[in-house]
């Protein structure tokens, strides 16, 4: 396009950085690359730095760090290597928390680390959005919240782990909580194998987990002013939420109950997530909203690269991809698309 964008910003996911030699996932079926993860962020921090547009902020998707660091007691080291790699020149980088931050931290851990995007900068402005959500107990184990760039857009981040085995500790109630939505459906001793079901029910395994009510009802009031002030919002989770962009394993335990409050606002413009490293695309029939995954730089060999550059404009973003992640033009839904279920 000619005219130049409103901002823009970067996306990564599924860095997964380890000092360990390359290995496989858990069938032994696709190779992961985990010192070269580091490489391929240093690729996109020096094309976003060197940009002649600069980003506005980063994305970065969750699983910033592997779990096998954490039986190698080096969890701090490879986590300060990575935002250590963040912090060379780029600007705000917004953490989303997948399952490997959770292997590696426990929440409280979590919330007083560097990747809690609900600690206000000091110095900034009450209403920027970056609070814990509205209506949550003044000590919340939430990492949910939402940030305006730029007049008129909105984007916001959600914890995907919220109802989880993950993070938790085995004698607290949310722990008891989650258990007993997964034996719901999976009643395997690994609770990391999927149930034996095919279809959208193999998402029941530990590595998922789910929104609580708490978090549900609040993003249904933060779209509901989003909806009075006419914005454009962008929803971003470790964990895709539309079954047609993503593989049915990697879905997150209640994703029809989020896409019901997607569906009752028209504010929504698109849904960005990680967790499948094969990525994924789906832009959904009755709303006109864009489910974007991206694809896992650990699963990226260390010729070819994997992030984003998102370049917004009052219609439309359009995706810049390199390596595997896909160019797209992201058409911003009309008002005949949306309705509300």
């Amino acid at each position: 396009m000619d005219e130049p964008p409103l901002f823009t910003f970067g996306v990564i996911a599924d860095i997964q950085y380890a000092d360990i030699d390359d290995g496989y996932n858990f069938t032994r079926t696709r190779r992961r690359y985990y010192r070269g993860s580091l490489r391929l962020l240093t690729n996109a921090r020096r094309s976003w730095s060197e940009s002649g547009v600069k980003p506005e902020f980063i994305l970065q998707l969750g699983d910033i760090i592997d779990g096998f660091n954490k039986g190698r007691d080096s969890s701090d080291r490879a986590l300060d290597a990575v935002l250590t790699e963040f912090g060379c020149g780029l600007p705000e980088v917004h953490h989303v928390w997948g399952n490997h931050e959770l292997y590696n931290f426990s929440r409280a851990a979590l919330l007083r680390s560097r990747l809690n995007g609900t600690a206000r900068p000091s110095g900034a402005p009450a209403d920027d959005g970056t609070a814990r959500p509205s209506g949550a107990p003044a000590d919340s184990q939430l990492c949910a919240y939402h940030f305006s760039p730029f007049p008129g857009f909105r984007f916001v981040v959600l914890d995907a782990y919220d109802v989880s085995l993950l993070g938790r500790e085995t004698s607290s109630d949310q722990y008891s909580d989650a258990m007993a939505v997964i034996k719901q459906h999976n009643n395997n001793e690994d609770l990391n194998c999927p149930p034996v079901f095919v279809g959208q029910l193999q998402r029941f395994t530990m590595f998922n987990g789910g929104f609580g009510k708490q978090q549900l009802d609040w993003l249904d009031s933060v779209l509901s002013t989003a909806d009075d002030k006419q914005e454009r919002v962008t929803i971003v989770s470790h964990l895709p939420v539309h079954p047609w962009s993503t593989a049915d394993i990697c879905l997150a335990w209640n994703f029809d109950e989020l896409l019901a409050i997607i569906r009752c606002h028209g504010s929504v413009v698109c849904f960005m997530a990680g967790h499948d490293h094969d990525g994924g695309y789906y832009q959904d029939e009755g709303t006109g909203v864009h489910h974007v995954t991206f694809p896992g730089v650990i699963e990226t060999p260390p010729d070819s690269d994997a992030f984003g550059t998102v370049s917004v404009y009052k219609d439309q973003m359009v995706l810049k991809g390199y390596g595997r992640v896909t160019d797209r033009v992201l058409h911003f839904p009309s008002s005949s698309k949306r309705h509300a279920s």
